[in-house]
């Protein structure tokens, strides 16, 4: 098959291709709130009805939660042809706080931008845009040949922005069909504008939440200000401990068990890789990096661990004042873990450092409920690394790069121990993007030639 009037179809139909993203952006597929239970399920059947336009046998496969996406073609094509899983989410983060929206995050817009045009619109990077790229490509393979090049399963999920509660029992059950070659996941990014990455590693991730009590009930600050034991000042300080601030390291005894430093070989590659790390870091309002010390900022993201306070809450936040000693004090925490850093061992770790360091009257409860991933490093020896690698250098006229990844992405290491299958991620996403954010976009020249990298990775991996 002929790569050539592919790459031309999906020129032409571009802005249709944009249209159907549009479409799909409008439905507001948010996962992790009940009332948007039907949006998500009508997400799930725009998919449906859209893979099915293109001749693909889709359908919508029920869960305890939200409904998966699965589709399979190429089954008659001959023994030993390439088979690829492709997986993307089609659920999104909701939009909260909406007053920081230019426009409403369901109306998605196109927009001049000084980087050019972009998609503006909740889900138009994470993760419908970059799904979407894909399924474009697909598109236009079909439109010019009638088929596609290799044989595909096709799975999307939607509850990847709520925990993804559905997944691992979904991959038991159906693991015999969703077994293949290779899985292609495209939630990730470039490692920066006009560079394109395959993601070499993954950190893991750690969550955790703890309560802290001290009186009974909530107290008049005049009756018990002075000795009564404030549970918002005991978390400031317990919070404050979690850091060293000479260093900037964790001060969590053996955070650091199973981290390694990054080879020289390693760090070279990455000074080569086009990270700016002023954009990097201007881009979001701050002038240098405020991790550890004696790590540059692509270090600092790539390869070393964090512990970061993601909420912090307690007693009286209406408007007006209320002069109360609250009783409860909340915290949320994850940390971002790489190398062979355990989540249980650090849960543990940290637990304990907060449970040392309690005063007497202060009690601490922990949500048990919360879930760990280790770190993850792709097998980028494996022959397709360097077909998609040669072929993303193509399409972008650059040199494609292996590149760390600061998120932690979780169905990867599920394919792995329930599938027995290695992931290549490939994604066209900019680090300004918002993702999880007000006014998140996705640049239309990364859908375009996103969906054109697409083509030219299907053509490459199905070669001899």
């Amino acid at each position: 098959m002929s790569l050539t009037p592919v790459l031309e179809k999906i020129d032409t139909d571009l802005d249709a291709a944009m249209e159907r993203l549009m479409t799909f952006l409008r439905i507001p597929s948010i996962s992790t709130d009940p009332a948007y239970k039907a949006e998500v399920d009508s997400a799930a059947d725009w998919l449906v009805a859209d893979l099915q336009s293109i001749g693909i046998p889709a359908e919508k496969r029920p869960t305890t939660g939200h409904p998966m996406v699965t589709g399979q073609i190429g089954t008659d094509l001959p023994d030993g042809t390439p088979h690829v899983l492709f997986y993307g989410h089609y659920d999104v983060q909701p939009v909260d706080p909406l007053d920081l929206w230019d426009t409403p995050p369901f109306e998605p817009q196109i927009q001049d931008t000084p980087n050019g045009k972009v998609i503006r619109g909740r889900g138009a990077s994470d993760d419908k845009g970059q799904l979407m790229t894909f399924v474009e490509a697909c598109r236009a393979w079909a439109a010019v040949h009638g088929s596609l090049p290799c044989r595909i399963t096709f799975f999307f999920e939607g509850e990847e922005e709520s925990g993804s509660p559905s997944l691992v029992p979904f991959l038991k059950d159906h693991a015999d069909e969703l077994k293949a070659d290779l899985a292609l996941v495209c939630d990730t990014s470039m490692v920066s504008r006009g560079v394109p990455s395959i993601s070499s590693q993954l950190r893991g991730m750690l969550k955790d939440e703890f309560t802290i009590t001290g009186p009974t009930i909530d107290l008049h600050s005049g009756h018990y200000g002075g000795p009564g034991l404030n549970p918002l000042r005991e978390l400031s300080k317990i919070v404050a401990s979690f850091y060293d601030e000479e260093t900037g390291k964790v001060a969590v005894e053996g955070f650091y068990d199973g981290v390694h430093e990054v080879p020289e070989s390693q760090l070279r590659q990455w000074e080569n890789c086009g990270f700016d790390e002023a954009e990097y870091l201007g881009g979001v309002g701050y002038t240098k990096a405020h991790g550890e010390k004696g790590y540059s900022a692509l270090e600092q993201q790539w390869a070393r661990p964090t512990l970061e306070v993601n909420g912090l809450w307690g007693g009286y936040n209406g408007a007006g004042s209320k002069t109360v000693i609250p009783s409860k004090a909340h915290c949320k925490i994850t940390c971002r873990l790489v190398g062979d850093m355990d989540p249980a061992t650090l849960r543990s770790n940290i637990r304990k450092h907060v449970e040392d360091r309690l005063s007497v009257d202060a009690k601490v409860t922990w949500d048990n409920d919360l879930d760990g991933a280790r770190a993850f490093t792709m097998n980028v020896e494996r022959p397709e690394f360097e077909k998609a690698r040669s072929a993303l250098s193509d399409e972008w006229e650059r040199e494609a790069v292996f590149a760390g990844m600061g998120g932690s992405i979780p169905v990867v290491g599920y394919f792995k121990t329930i599938l027995d299958l290695d992931s290549m991620l490939v994604g066209f996403a900019n680090e300004d993007d918002a993702i999880h954010s007000p006014n998140e976009k996705y640049d239309v020249k990364s859908f375009h030639k996103g969906i054109r990298s697409w083509a030219r990775i299907l053509d490459a991996l199905s070669s001899k």
